[in-house]
């Protein structure tokens, strides 16, 4: 009996370590236009293929960067950015801003009608409006 109660606490202490997958949201600014956005649209934004609005990244440092890409984008992180290296180095597009965390990135959202970024849910307030919601 005594290894079944070692393997269940084993387990229980590994679910405890592992990340938790925070709700993932995409933000404007409360006087943008857009209301609701697709999962399409908002890659279009953060794969530098429109610059309709500016996107504002969060560090590469940061666990919802990646989790944000893979959902959007269908993409790995690092995949995004040697995509945008090579916009950059063709003249085609500048990298987008990268903010400290989501609580800078809500901030510079505030500030700008045209720029969009990421956060977590739980961060959302009435600075910014929620135009799309990763799964």
């Amino acid at each position: 009996m005594k290894p079944v109660i070692q393997a269940i606490v084993g387990a229980t202490v590994l679910a405890l370590a592992a990340p938790a997958m925070a709700e993932i949201v995409v933000v404007v600014n409360p006087k943008a236009a857009e209301t609701s956005m697709t999962k399409d649209q908002v890659a279009q934004f953060f794969l530098g293929k429109s610059s309709a609005m500016t996107p504002v990244d969060q560090p590469d440092s940061a666990p919802i960067r990646g989790e944000f890409y893979k959902k959007v984008t269908d993409k790995e992180a690092s995949q995004v950015k040697a995509l945008w290296s090579k916009l950059v180095f063709t003249g085609k597009a500048t990298m987008p801003k990268e903010a400290a965390d989501s609580a800078a990135v809500k901030k510079a959202v505030a500030a700008d009608p045209k720029a969009i970024g990421y956060i977590e849910k739980s961060a959302v307030d009435a600075s910014v409006k929620v135009v799309f919601s990763a799964p």
